[in-house]
């Protein structure tokens, strides 16, 4: 049976990695101690520990609730934002029609144009 690290693509599981320990440090940084963030947190201190090596198995709420602790949560919106988005943006683009046609004996106006 595979296990959770074993499904997920390594570049997932090394930034994953960073982004524990940059919690783990911004913790250090502030002088917070891990019984402290954990009750803030509203989490265990097993599941922070968890955290901050970057284990996947933890949930991305739990992740996001200690960044918010931390007060780190402004990037979490922008992760995937539709205005970051520049390969979705791209084929979008190239969906776009080439020219727009009007359809016949409407001559461009509208249902209420002539009334």
């Amino acid at each position: 049976m595979p296990t959770i690290q074993s499904t997920i693509p390594l570049p997932v599981l090394r930034l994953l990695r960073k982004l524990g320990h940059d919690i783990r440090d911004a913790r250090l940084r502030r002088r917070i101690r891990t019984v402290t963030l954990a009750e803030r947190a509203l989490i265990s201190r097993t599941t922070l520990h968890r955290i901050e090596r970057g284990d996947p198995g933890v949930s991305m709420g739990n992740y996001s609730t200690v960044l918010f602790v931390l007060g780190l949560h402004d990037g979490i919106a922008e992760l995937a934002d539709r205005s970051r988005d520049v390969l979705g943006l791209d084929l979008l683009e190239e969906r776009l029609p080439q020219r727009v046609r009007v359809p016949r004996g409407s001559g461009g106006r509208g249902r209420t144009a002539g009334r």
